[in-house]
């Protein structure tokens, strides 16, 4: 059964529902078409948003990752069935589409800017200029333009960690502003919006004064705002789930993974025991939650170790009334996480933020969750379906797919899994392709496309074993998420947006 997609008139509500009854009276397909499905037909080349003519926000339709229907290629390179390419400046948001549309972000070193292209064939039909004259600071390998654009088909909104949101119609005319403190994380922001029921959402962790944001889409004002003070600097966009007629935004932080009722912000649940800092965005699929974290001293054998802050104090021969500066802490990963620690950026740590890293390091888990459904409060013991803790992707989200669970770790380690069951069909599988992995897998007509750091694309069969249908190389970095529409893969490299396809 085709789920159809929420219309905001009446109008299309009564062609969704004259759509249904069509589908559902309608006898099976013969040779020729019947009236009533060229009607049907005739009706789905008018609904917005209805075919596979759509990857409105960051990982795709509902952040899955998934483009069905659709018929990606697998014999592409650089220079091989290029449909076209065009140069763009750095940044590291992933393409937002709507019909012939192309929606991303860009940085030049002098300005933060939102590009519109058509889909076609690559010209471009307008870009905007963010109102900031200060960037945010960003890792060496960052950008102040990586949050991916989301769009609804009528406004397209964006996200600066640098301004705050703003958000333009299809034509480029700013709709709405909503400026925002710029976040206190010296690594830059990448949690991109997401969209549903006319809100948009944003998770904004920092060092301090983390929080979560649902602003009106079509006016940007505050519907609410929840305070987040537990959290720490946190890097994942936040998923919708859908599930039982219910919606939950699900947002992995730093210790814990916590649901929010979409409508008021209202905390359904909290997972806990997750990593120190959430890169990974979580998928849903076959009914359930799925969600990695990683990083350095969450896992068991290599646990980073605090003493309490009296004691550190006397090692280092200093009163427990001083304030610690680096060059009071010995090297190791303590001193190398100084930054995390001292919350305000006044380069002095406190003996509250001293234990509050202390803690977050002795509860810290890595680990990829399988979580059901219906939970309320603390569901660590009650909800979690299977959970492993080999083979985990760092920034690359998860990827659920016909029935099975894709991962790929750094050093290019491809691992898959039943997802009902977390059965391991393979794991820690070389893939002959080095390197980090930021960009997230994606898939489409039983392919899932993977893309390294240094560059190399890899097309695998979204089988029960590893097979590797294709390795191309760009030559220079992916940062970004594909995207796949119809039969078209569009790959942001370093310099460019590739759009690929084979020749028909």
């Amino acid at each position: 059964m085709t789920t159809l997609p929420i219309f905001k008139s009446a109008g299309w509500a009564l062609k969704a529902v004259t759509l249904r009854l069509l589908l559902y009276t309608s006898p099976p397909i013969p040779p020729m078409p019947s009236l009533k499905l060229l009607a049907a037909l005739s009706l789905l080349a008018l609904t917005p948003g209805w075919s596979a003519s759509n990857w409105p926000q960051f990982h795709g339709p509902n952040g899955s990752g998934i483009a069905d229907p659709s018929a990606p290629p697998t014999d592409f390179g650089p220079d091989k069935n290029v449909l076209w390419k065009i140069p763009l400046p750095s940044g590291h948001s992933s393409p937002c589409i709507w019909e012939d549309r192309i929606f991303l972000t860009t940085y030049d070193k002098t300005k933060l800017q939102t590009v519109c292209l058509r889909r076609s064939d690559g010209s471009e039909l307008w870009r905007q200029t963010a109102p900031c004259e200060v960037f945010e600071a960003t890792h060496r390998i960052g950008s102040p333009a990586a949050p991916t654009p989301a769009t609804d088909g009528h406004l397209v909104y964006v996200y600066f960690g640098s301004f705050g949101l703003l958000a333009y119609d299809l034509e480029g005319r700013e709709h709405w502003r909503l400026p925002l403190k710029t976040p206190v994380v010296e690594f830059g922001t990448s949690a991109s919006p997401v969209l549903s029921g006319g809100k948009l959402f944003l998770a904004c962790d920092q060092d301090e004064g983390s929080f979560l944001l649902a602003v009106d889409a079509g006016s940007g004002a505050v519907l609410w705002r929840k305070e987040r003070p537990e959290f720490r600097r946190s890097f994942a966009t936040p998923l919708l789930w859908k599930h039982d007629n219910l919606e939950e935004l699900v947002v992995p932080g730093s210790i814990w993974l916590k649901s929010y009722n979409p409508a008021n912000g209202e905390e359904n649940w909290t997972f806990s025991g997750t990593s120190r800092v959430a890169c990974s965005s979580p998928v849903a699929g076959n009914g359930m939650l799925f969600s990695a974290s990683w990083n350095v001293g969450g896992d068991s054998d290599s646990r980073v170790i605090m003493d309490p802050f009296e004691e550190f104090m006397r090692s280092v021969q200093k009163s427990t009334d001083s304030l610690l500066t680096k060059a009071d802490v010995p090297a190791g990963p303590i001193r190398d996480r100084f930054s995390q620690m001292d919350l305000n950026k006044d380069g002095q740590v406190t003996r509250e933020e001293w234990e509050a890293m202390r803690g977050m390091f002795a509860r810290a888990g890595n680990a990829l969750l399988a979580i059901r459904p219906g939970g309320r409060n603390e569901v660590t013991e009650t909800h979690l379906e299977w959970k492993s803790t080999r083979s985990l992707p760092y920034v690359a989200s998860p990827l659920f797919y016909k029935g099975r669970l894709f991962t790929i770790k750094n050093g290019g380690l491809a691992s898959c899994y039943r997802a009902d069951t977390g059965e391991v069909l393979y794991q820690d599988q070389r893939v002959e392709a080095a390197g980090d992995y930021y960009a997230s897998p994606i898939a489409g007509n039983d392919k899932v496309y993977l893309a390294s750091q240094k560059g190399v694309l890899l097309v695998l069969a979204a089988a029960d074993a590893l097979t590797v249908l294709s390795r191309v190389e760009f030559g220079e970095t992916i940062m970004a998420t594909p995207a796949i529409v119809g039969d078209t893969l569009y790959v942001r490299t370093e310099t460019a947006l590739y759009a690929l396809r084979e020749a028909r």
